[in-house]
């Protein structure tokens, strides 16, 4: 029974990037509107304090002395004043003299040190100015207007700067919106071609974006998908060529058996040497291809190709020598260390002296070649070959040609091993088996 598919666990990457975008502009706009809106609402408060102290100034001017010789002496006020404004003026202990204005006055008290003052009295922004006199200094000006005038420039500019902050906020949503959907976009379709390899589909193609790793990623699963597929097709062709070598070997065991027991007198001694023979080469290959599956880097082991060889032959020579032929071993002097596995090796020799016993003539030879940064094993035969034009290592269901699955067999365990097996030689015919040294 499939087991149910999990759903995974976290926050969708859209939503993710949407939540970040968004977020770090909203950061943004306010770490540069906070002090913005400060300065805006400083800047405001200090023209209009500005506009108020040349004002004030401007009235003291026309403030004649006799206000501080007299302080009874009636004031004429200059016309044309801005409207909105109070003018007052001032006394010692910041007693209201004339005009308008409360009548005592904090700011227009400290004024009487000779320097100009402002304060927010009363919901007003009043500035003090001194009147300027040879005697000591014994009145100020104070003008004054509404706070709220300030209050209402500063909300009006607050106003305009939360608009276009809430305008750069919703452009930067948008944008988070396309980037996050152009990002996990990639992902997404990555997690619909795996989901899709892993139910067999080995064809996948990953859409291109243009996003760099999302690419990568989907030419690394495209990759893996064909190697997966490559993999399956030779595991299959593998077991299919497998239980054809188990068959063969153990039909030639039971033929061998039937036939000793339907001779009259049957020797059945020979037959059950015989078939313990083929039964401990059957052993044998069964325990290779066994090792064969379970290895994982069988190219990485070293082959004692003497040791192999002699085994080989101790094996084959017997069979051969029964049918009036003989197996001849050559090696070098100095034998190439080869990196193969001797499980692989050793069934790629059993199907190739098998096929020189069954198809050819003659004597069977073993040749190992130093190739520099290779080896070769060759096996050949003194018999008419393969005719031309006739692929020894395709598969067929039959021998019709006198070639079986075996020769496939051998061939995929060469790949398997980083090597190649080729046929040299057509007639008479030379097998060669081409491996890395290490």
């Amino acid at each position: 029974m499939p087991r149910p598919r999990q759903e995974p666990h976290g926050t969708p990457l859209r939503r993710r990037l949407l939540a970040s975008m968004a977020g770090v502009a909203a950061l943004a706009v306010a770490l540069f509107a906070i002090p913005l809106a400060l300065s805006v609402e400083r800047l405001y408060h200090d023209e209009t304090a500005a506009t108020l102290e040349r004002t004030a100034t401007w009235i003291a001017a026309a403030v004649p002395d006799e206000i501080v010789q007299n302080r009874r002496a009636p004031v004429s006020l200059p016309g044309k004043l801005p409207s909105g404004l109070s003018v007052g003026i001032y006394g010692e202990g910041g007693s209201l003299l004339t005009g308008e204005g409360p009548r005592r006055s904090g700011v227009a008290e400290r004024s009487l040190d000779g320097r100009v003052h402002q304060a927010v009295e009363n919901d007003v922004l009043a500035v003090a100015v001194p009147v300027p006199s040879d005697e000591v200094r014994a009145a100020v000006v104070r003008v004054a207007t509404p706070y709220d005038v300030v209050e209402d420039r500063v909300h009006l500019a607050w106003l305009v700067m939360a608009a276009l902050a809430v305008v750069v906020i919703g452009l930067a949503t948008v944008f988070a919106l396309r980037q996050s959907a152009r990002l996990a976009a990639p992902l997404e379709h990555l997690t619909a071609a795996a989901q899709a390899l892993g139910s067999g589909d080995f064809s996948i193609r990953a859409p291109r974006s243009t996003v760099r790793e999302a690419d990568a990623a989907g030419l690394a699963l495209e990759s893996t998908a064909r190697r997966l597929g490559q993999v399956l097709d030779r595991e299959r062709a593998f077991s299919a060529d497998v239980s054809h070598q188990l068959r063969t070997h153990l039909t030639g065991m039971l033929l061998g058996l039937e036939s000793a027991l339907a001779r009259p007198e049957p020797d059945l001694r020979d037959a059950i040497d015989t078939a313990i023979t083929r039964g401990e080469r059957l052993h044998t290959i069964v325990d290779d291809l066994v090792r064969l599956a379970r290895e994982s880097q069988t190219s990485e082991r070293t082959l004692d190709v003497r040791a192999l060889l002699e085994e080989t032959e101790e094996h084959l020579h017997a069979s051969l020598a029964a049918n009036g032929r003989r197996l001849t071993v050559r090696l070098p002097d100095e034998l190439p260390s080869i990196a193969a596995s001797p499980a692989a090796v050793r069934q790629i020799l059993y199907v190739l002296l098998d096929n020189a016993a069954v198809h050819g003539s003659g004597e069977v030879t073993i040749d190992v070649v130093d190739l520099g940064d290779g080896a070769a094993i060759e096996v050949s035969d003194q018999g008419t070959g393969v005719p031309e034009g006739h692929d020894v290592f395709a598969r067929r269901s039959g021998g019709g040609n006198g070639h079986g699955i075996g020769l496939a067999l051998a061939r995929s365990l060469a790949e398997a091993e980083g090597g190649r097996l080729i046929l040299r030689r057509a007639s008479p015919p030379v097998f060669s088996l081409l491996l890395r040294t290490t």
